[in-house]
């Protein structure tokens, strides 16, 4: 018995348009949206002049008989300003701009790897429904045979055995069919769940499996490394790496308190209002922050080799992209366009050998064979010759 799904009611769906989808309402676009929330926090904090500290302080306090407190105490009232040295709250600023510039190409990289798996799995679904439908139309041809075949046994020109031989391959295509729906209505999931759908309604797939699609932009390897965002990032992250190491440097500079304020001396039999001022600074003898600096150092290092090591894997990665395209390309135009139609004539002929007498049932349930198993493998050739292309732009860098 077929499995079969209703088309009513289905709404359309292009490549492009499961791309807008995903990249507007995915759920991980979210969590990076929140991330560089957090770093802009961190920026404004950054941005933020030190404070000064009131200094409230009373000395000098001892009850005894004849004491009294606004003769015989000192009393101070003043403020302490930290003044920064080494221009520690600009590198500051600019090494947590550096982060929130890091969190911004973080998310636009998930969104276009996000899109690339949106349309690789868009192709793929394509696929699986074009394989359903040639199995559909082929059972439905195939249902021809079964019909000519049960007259002929009726007329007593035929064995019933045959006529049980090719209801069996009926019944064996039907399986097919059955499996290939199935793998359809996965893939169509499988799609909806990459476009960070919750719910899986029926969608009509409105892409079709064209020989004669190409990629958008020309192979480049020079401007895939431009072009990719992983280079970008890592470019940008050995910057990142160079703005904490300034930090820590400047970080070995000390700093220098001023202080400025009030203070009422006790004396003898009198008191005294006074101004104070002072200076107050870090002696940094033991403690030059040499730890910090060597492992900000170490961390320029190794953001410099992650980005070389970036580079070599995106030139690979294309390079390999483009060879597969070209592949599949050729085969395409070649090999397996001849193929199908070679089957394709080689299943009429059967046919009309068989009808006519000049061919046994067995040469035409192997012709039949041969057209249904060609015409699917052309189409997942094509379904994969449209993943390459995804698969080439992604590693060219194209946004989609």
């Amino acid at each position: 018995m077929l499995i079969s799904v209703a088309a009513f009611g289905q709404s359309p769906l292009s490549v492009d348009e499961a791309v807008a989808i995903a990249v507007k309402d995915h759920p991980l676009l979210q969590t990076s949206q929140d991330r560089i929330a957090v770093t802009e926090g961190y920026r404004r904090q950054a941005e933020l002049r030190l404070n000064p500290r009131l200094i409230l302080q009373s000395e000098n306090t001892t009850p005894r008989s004849g004491f009294s407190y606004s003769q015989d105490t000192d009393n101070f009232a003043y403020l302490q300003q930290t003044i920064e040295t080494a221009h520690k709250r600009d590198l500051r600023i600019a090494a947590a701009g550096a982060n929130v510039e890091r969190a911004r190409l973080e998310k636009e990289l998930l969104q276009r790897q996000i899109a690339a798996r949106v349309r690789q799995a868009y192709w793929f679904a394509v696929g699986a429904k074009r394989a359903e439908d040639l199995l559909r139309d082929n059972l439905s041809t195939f249902q021809r045979i079964i019909e000519y075949h049960v007259i002929r046994v009726k007329e007593g020109a035929m064995a019933e055995a045959d006529l049980i031989r090719v209801r069996l391959e009926g019944e064996r295509l039907s399986a097919s069919l059955n499996t290939s729906i199935l793998d359809s209505e996965r893939a169509r999931i499988h799609l909806q769940r990459e476009m960070g759908r919750v719910e899986f309604p029926p969608v009509q797939l409105t892409g079709t499996l064209d020989a004669s699609a190409t990629p958008r932009e020309p192979f480049d390897l020079a401007a895939a490394v431009e072009r990719r965002l992983e280079m970008k990032i890592a470019r940008h992250a050995v910057q990142q790496a160079v703005a904490n190491r300034n930090v820590q440097e400047a970080a070995a500079k000390p700093n220098f308190d001023l202080v400025f304020g009030y203070k009422r001396a006790s004396g003898y039999n009198a008191a005294y209002n006074t101004m104070l001022g002072g200076i107050q600074m870090d002696l940094p003898f033991a403690n030059k922050n040499q730890g910090n600096i060597a492992a900000t150092t170490a961390e320029v290092r190794f953001a410099e080799s992650t980005a070389a090591a970036t580079a070599a894997l995106i030139r690979a990665e294309a390079e390999a992209a483009n060879r597969e395209y070209e592949m599949r390309r050729r085969q395409l135009g070649g090999s397996l366009l001849t193929m199908q139609q070679q089957a394709e004539e080689t299943a009429r002929i059967a046919e009309a050998a068989y009808r006519e007498g000049g061919a046994d049932l067995l040469r035409l349930l192997d012709a039949q064979r041969l057209r249904i198993d060609t015409q699917l493998f052309y189409s997942r050739a094509l379904a994969e010759y449209r993943q390459s292309i995804v698969a080439l732009e992604t590693a060219m860098g194209v946004a989609p």
